[in-house]
C-alpha cells in the first residue's frame, strides 16, 4: 500500500513526479481502467479517491490514485479523519495513492500525523531566484537527463534566464536538444538566440517600480501575465531584485567600501555587477527600500489567500510605484 505525499510550489515538478510514478507502476494495456485523478474541485473527491484506492486493480496489474491540490494536510473534518484512519492502513499491496498540494502541510493536524505515519513525504521546492549556484546546479543536472550538452557559460545564462521556473526549463532544454542533435556542447551564444528570455520582463519591471513609472510598470504586468508567467513567479523576481537593492544600499550607507564583501551579503555571483547596481540605487533611500519588502510580502499573501491576480498586482504595483516617487 505505497502512499506518496508530494508537496511544495514546484507544481511542474510534482507533475513530473507523478508522470514517473503512472510509467513505473501501471501497465499500459490495464491503464485506463486503473488510474485516477481526482481534482479539488470534484464534489467529495478525497471519499471518492479512498474509495478507488480500497478497490482492487483489474488484471493482474498495479492500481494508481492521485488526489490532486488535495487541502487534507490544511483542513480535515473529524468524520473525514475518522475515514483516513479507517482506510489507510487497508490499502492494497496493488494500490498506490498519491497525494499533492502546493501547500505545507500542518503538522498540528491528526491527518498530517497519519500522513507522516503511513506516507512517503517528500517536498519540491522552488529554488529561490537569488540562489543562483543552485540554479545552475538545476540546469546542468535537468540538461543530463535531457541528453543536452552545454557548455558552462551556456549553463550559466540558461540560469539566468530561466530562474527556478522548471516547465520553461524543460521546454527550453527540448528546443536546444532538437536544435544541436548530438553537436558539440551549446555555448552561451545559441542559449541567447534561441531561449526566450522571459525573466527580463521581471527585471524590466522591477526598474519601473523603482523610477517611479505606474503607466509602464502597469503595462509590463498585464505583458507577463498574457505570457501566462505565473503572478508569484513575478512577485518572487520583484522580491529578488529589491532585496539585493537593499542590501547594497544598506552597506554603502554603513561605510562598506569593499566590493567584494558587498557582493558577498547581496550574493552577487558576477561581483562586476555591483557598479550597474550601485547607479540603480543611488536616488532611493535605504528607508524607501526597506518599505518596499512589506508591500511585496502583502502582496505574496494576497496572491496565495486567491485574490485576484492582474487587480491585486495592479494595486500593489501602483503603491511601490508611488512609495519610490517619494
Amino acid at each position: 500500500m505505497p502512499i506518496y505525499l508530494y508537496w511544495g510550489e514546484d507544481d511542474f515538478a510534482i507533475a513530473q513526479a507523478a508522470t514517473a510514478l503512472h510509467r513505473q507502476l501501471l501497465d499500459p494495456v490495464w491503464s485506463s481502467f486503473n488510474y485516477d485523478k481526482i481534482t479539488a474541485d470534484q464534489t467529495d473527491g478525497i471519499r471518492q479517491a479512498l474509495n478507488q484506492a480500497i478497490t482492487p486493480p483489474f488484471g493482474a496489474a498495479h492500481r494508481l490514485v492521485w488526489l490532486a491540490e488535495t487541502s487534507l494536510c490544511q483542513r480535515c473534518p473529524e468524520a473525514l479523519l475518522t475515514e483516513l484512519e479507517r482506510t489507510l492502513p487497508e490499502l492494497p499491496a496493488s494500490t498506490t495513492l498519491l497525494l499533492t498540494t502546493s501547500n505545507k502541510p500542518d503538522s498540528r493536524l491528526k491527518a498530517t500525523k497519519l500522513l507522516q505515519k503511513h506516507a512517503t513525504i517528500q517536498e519540491f521546492p522552488l529554488i529561490p531566484t537569488w540562489k543562483t549556484d543552485l540554479l545552475i546546479k538545476q540546469v546542468k543536472q535537468a540538461a543530463h537527463d535531457a541528453g543536452v550538452k552545454l557548455t558552462a557559460q551556456g549553463a550559466e545564462l540558461l540560469a539566468d534566464l530561466i530562474g527556478n521556473d522548471t516547465r520553461q526549463l524543460h521546454s527550453e532544454l527540448e528546443k536546444l536538444r532538437l536544435y544541436a542533435g548530438d553537436a558539440k556542447p551549446i555555448d552561451e551564444a545559441t542559449i541567447a538566440t534561441l531561449v526566450t528570455a522571459s525573466s527580463q520582463s521581471t527585471i524590466q519591471l522591477a526598474a519601473a517600480i523603482r523610477q517611479g513609472q505606474t503607466a509602464q510598470a502597469l503595462d509590463l504586468v498585464a505583458d507577463l501575465l498574457r505570457q501566462n508567467e505565473p503572478a508569484l513567479r513575478i512577485v518572487s523576481s520583484l522580491v529578488t531584485q529589491f532585496r539585493t537593492w537593499l542590501w547594497i544600499k544598506v552597506m554603502r550607507d554603513a561605510g562598506e567600501r569593499s566590493e567584494q564583501e558587498i557582493a558577498k551579503a547581496a550574493e552577487l555571483r558576477n561581483p562586476k555587477r555591483l557598479y550597474f547596481l550601485q547607479k540603480e540605487v543611488e536616488a532611493l533611500s535605504s528607508h524607501t527600500l526597506v518599505q518596499t519588502l512589506p508591500l511585496l510580502l502583502e502582496l505574496e499573501a494576497g496572491l496565495k489567500r486567491g485574490a485576484d491576480e492582474l487587480i491585486t498586482l495592479q494595486t500593489k504595483i501602483i503603491e511601490l510605484c508611488e512609495l519610490c516617487r517619494c
